[in-house]
């Protein structure tokens, strides 16, 4: 096996595969159960990938029906991203610590039951509160599904990763899709409750067929970083969410206090990371050659990439009264967008070096922006569709060469470094929808407000082109 397709594989993924020990191994294991294997720990990836977007689309629904805010409802997005940043590194030690298969089943009964409880929720501080805990179950499939594929593939453990990279993208295709057909014949409760079967399912599954594997020590995990980082994303989360409820002030002590708590948390936890003897997080992927800028690019797409991509909906029931499931499917336009172009982006990454894509999927996503902020020239649905899957050929740009561009700084880090990269672009989208819904609640025509919105998020990403010129470029053979 050579280098490249390994380098190619990690460069379309939103998790690179990670360094992994055969121990429990699994080479030798027949095909059948191989493949047995990836279906299951697949479907549980997929259940995961399937509620990061099916919420979108019943966000006006969940507004109604629970008399909510639309500042308040807009952490049901928010929180699910959140839950995941903090529970994947936690994960990924866990399960080496405890075993894979035994982590993998407490997230799929963690996911499910919360599932359950979401779609039975009576307010929006309940539907909330048990987002976050079904974010938990949700984000620790992927450290544990990656063990247990790395485990009992042997040398065929990196295509078997590379093939996550597309049940990713197909959980975006699909969950838009499903949550506006649950709000157009049944009710958005149904976007939860549509897991508990299939969650049942997964955990017979994984409890009769997933090998037991084995277990390693790997020192402590880092639980006061990972609370302290926690803190920052709550505490700035609910400053700018109170300050779009009503018309109050930017002196307000409750939104200033809220923001004091998230920078102070902030300095403690870059306090933490310079002088802990195994972070969390460690200090030079924060601020090392490099990875500074890489960071604040990764955050700036978040914001703009993935916090604009969980607004389309709501912006176009909003804006042009379009139906859940109509205003669903401008999300897999987007992501039919960005899957046709990834591959090419990567099989040529090699000649273009990393900075190009780069500048150019940046340019694109931010005409697909600007194009979808702006009076539609087509029919309404037609003009917006092509936008979305503009924003998504964008997306399948600058992907490829980012993450690559992540890697080369520190190969030996690849699980640190995609995790890293997770953590920044999920906080940027934490911040886009945070400070989008609480502009959209002190305005009175929130559908052009969100127009601003997304012209704000173009202009963001043409801020972070002068930053991309100075990312270190590769070119030739890797």
């Amino acid at each position: 096996m050579t280098a490249a397709p390994k380098t190619q594989l990690a460069a379309v993924g939103a998790v690179a595969p990670v360094p992994v020990s055969t121990v429990g191994g699994s080479a030798g294991d027949p095909l059948p159960r191989r493949k047995l294997i990836f279906a299951i720990v697949s479907m549980g990836l997929f259940m995961s990938s399937v509620d990061q977007t099916i919420v979108a689309t019943g966000l006006p629904a969940i507004q109604r029906e629970l008399h909510a805010q639309i500042n308040w409802s807009g952490w049901t997005i928010t929180i699910y991203a959140l839950g995941q940043v903090l529970a994947m590194p936690m994960a990924g030690k866990i399960s080496d610590m405890y075993g894979r298969r035994k982590v993998f089943l407490i997230s799929a009964a963690v996911f499910t039951v919360a599932s359950l409880c979401c779609g039975l929720s009576h307010n929006i501080y309940e539907l909330v509160g048990l987002r976050l805990v079904q974010a938990l179950g949700g984000g620790a499939f992927m450290p544990s599904a990656t063990g247990i594929v790395s485990d009992h593939f042997g040398r065929e453990r990196d295509r078997a990763l590379g093939m996550f990279t597309s049940i990713l993208p197909i959980g975006g295709i699909v969950g838009p899709i499903l949550g506006g057909v649950f709000v157009a014949v049944w009710s958005w409760r149904g976007i939860f409750l549509v897991n508990v079967p299939i969650g049942i399912v997964l955990i017979v599954l994984a409890a009769v067929f997933l090998p037991a594997g084995a277990t390693r020590s790997t020192g402590r995990i880092d639980a006061y970083g990972i609370g302290l980082l926690g803190v920052v994303i709550l505490a700035a989360m609910f400053g700018i969410t109170y300050l779009g409820s009503g018309e109050i002030p930017l002196y307000d002590p409750v939104f200033l206090g809220s923001e004091a708590v998230a920078v102070a948390a902030a300095w403690l936890f870059v306090r933490h990371t310079k002088r802990h003897a195994s972070p969390f997080i460690p200090y030079r992927l924060l601020r090392g050659r490099g990875f500074g800028v890489m960071n604040v690019i990764n955050l700036l797409y978040g914001a703009a990439a993935l916090g604009f991509g969980a607004l389309v909906p709501l912006y176009a029931e909003q804006r042009y009264g379009m139906q859940p499931l109509a205003s669903g499917i401008l999300l897999t336009a987007r992501a039919v967008g960005m899957i046709s172009v990834a591959g090419v982006a990567v099989l040529t990454l090699r000649r273009t070096g990393y900075r190009f894509p780069m500048v150019v999927g940046f340019l694109v996503l931010a005409a697909g922006l600007i194009a979808m902020a702006t009076t539609p020239h087509l029919s309404t649905y037609a003009w917006l569709a092509i936008a979305a899957g503009v924003t998504g050929c964008g997306m399948g740009l600058a992907v490829p060469a980012s993450n690559n561009a992540s890697l080369q700084l520190a190969p030996d880090q690849v699980a640190a470094i995609a995790g890293l990269r997770g953590m920044f672009r999920q906080s940027g989208s934490i911040i886009a929808v945070s400070v989008t819904t609480a502009i959209l609640a002190r305005s009175g025509d929130p559908g052009i407000a969100q127009a601003h919105v997304f012209i704000g998020f173009a202009v963001v990403l043409l801020a972070a082109l002068p930053l991309v010129f100075t990312v270190p470029d590769h070119r030739g053979s890797w």
